[in-house]
């Protein structure tokens, strides 16, 4: 790839020679800047050949990035440089969440399930999201490349069948996601709650958003519920249901994103017991008295 300063010279905004450059903490797929000019601030981001192994089509990000923008929920983007690996974006001010802060609930919940309803009215996206495709795919890359595979892993495989097979029983339409909506993902600005980076942006169950949320943030089962009654305005045992199975899925198929990213990233982050966190807590939920429960509530309509 060109150097940062050489890509930062071919896009108009930002070539100014009095341009102030800084590196962001954070980012686990992407090296993130700060690019202040007089004209204003700007986000760079940049990413290596390798992400393309974590199911990221550098394309559709941009895509529904520019849809989600319009929206009013994301941040507008500037430039996109495919031959760069780069992409700029406007420069949102404000505060990123926590899962602390979101785990103290109150009308922030509130805030998170009208920020998603925002999302998910875009433009449809490019393409789907489907965790029970993309977690096939990661496996076979973990076998394939002989990544580390938590002990067990694959005896779980009857339990995704059956989760897939009571989510077929109903059929709930997909919108535009995020997917991938932890802490870091949620701005806080002075015009309201923004939602960044789409990388894993597709058309989904929007009770993979929220469960997704959920699990990302180890929010407590009364506050899904919370969430999953802002979102829908009224109290839903089956979404719950649906969002809290989507939220085990989901630590299911990043564990081995996790897996993945411990073979072949360079950055100094430990994914593999970032992974494991995940994993662990997928099989609390694989091996719970509810499980069955939740399949059963999963399939009925309220």
């Amino acid at each position: 790839m060109l150097a940062l300063e050489q890509v930062l010279d071919e896009i108009p905004e930002l070539s100014d020679s009095r341009r102030e450059v800084s590196r962001l903490s954070g980012g686990l797929t992407n090296s993130n800047y700060k690019v202040l000019t007089p004209a204003g601030s700007y986000h760079v981001r940049r990413w290596s050949d390798d992400s393309g192994l974590l199911a990221i089509d550098r394309d559709n990000e941009y895509q529904n990035s520019v849809r989600a923008a319009a929206a009013g929920v994301g941040a507008s983007v500037l430039a996109y440089l495919p031959e760069h690996n780069t992409m700029v974006m406007e420069w949102l001010e404000g505060t990123t969440l926590s899962a602390g802060r979101l785990r103290r609930g109150g009308k922030l919940l509130g805030d998170v399930a009208a920020a998603c309803r925002r999302l998910h009215g875009a433009e449809r996206f490019r393409d789907d999201f489907d965790m029970f495709e993309i977690q096939p795919r990661y496996l076979e890359i973990v076998r394939g490349r002989g990544f580390r595979l938590p002990e067990r892993y694959e005896q779980f495989e009857p339990h995704v069948t059956a989760i897939r097979e009571a989510f077929a029983r109903r059929e709930e339409g997909t919108v535009p996601c995020n997917n991938d909506l932890l802490p870091a993902n949620f701005m806080l600005t002075p015009s309201g709650l923004r939602l960044i980076d789409y990388e894993y942006s597709g058309n989904n169950d929007p009770c993979f958003e929220l469960g997704n949320i959920w699990s990302e943030s180890n929010l407590s089962l009364s506050q899904l519920e919370t969430l999953v009654g802002a979102y829908y305005g009224r109290r839903a045992r089956h979404k719950l249901a649906r969002a809290r199975l989507w939220g085990l899925m989901s630590n299911y198929g990043w564990t081995l994103w996790a897996s993945i990213q411990d073979g072949v990233s360079a950055i100094d982050f430990d994914f593999w017991s970032w992974g494991l966190e995940k994993y662990h807590r997928a099989v609390a939920e694989f091996e719970s008295a509810d499980f069955e429960q939740l399949l059963d509530e999963a399939r009925r309509s309220d």
